[in-house]
């Protein structure tokens, strides 16, 4: 389910996988897998380049910053984790935005 700011649909609290693009500000959330996210992104017109992955436990206000899509050696993130502090940043940004972490 893609989110855009303002959205008001309903996700679990607990935890949900989430796909974040940091161009357009709009998320992807409630996937099995992250791939699975990116690949909605993808369709609705997100560039493979834009999107990142995370975690999000939104009843203890926590955002998990690790994925296998965020693996990307050549633009300088080397593990699952997004080491790209300003990346990170717009990450977290937008999931709050959307979210209300």
């Amino acid at each position: 389910m893609i989110l855009r700011p303002g959205d008001t649909k309903e996700i679990p609290r607990d935890f949900v996988k989430v796909v974040v693009d940091v161009e357009q500000g709009i998320l992807s959330a409630v996937c099995e897998l992250h791939s699975d996210c990116a690949d909605e992104m993808v369709e609705n017109g997100s560039s493979w380049k834009n999107l990142w992955g995370a975690n999000v436990y939104a009843d203890e206000g926590k955002i998990d910053f690790v994925s296998l899509i965020n693996i990307r050696p050549a633009e300088g993130n080397r593990s699952m984790e997004i080491e790209i502090p300003a990346v990170r940043s717009q990450v977290e940004k937008i999931i709050k935005q959307i979210l209300s972490v």
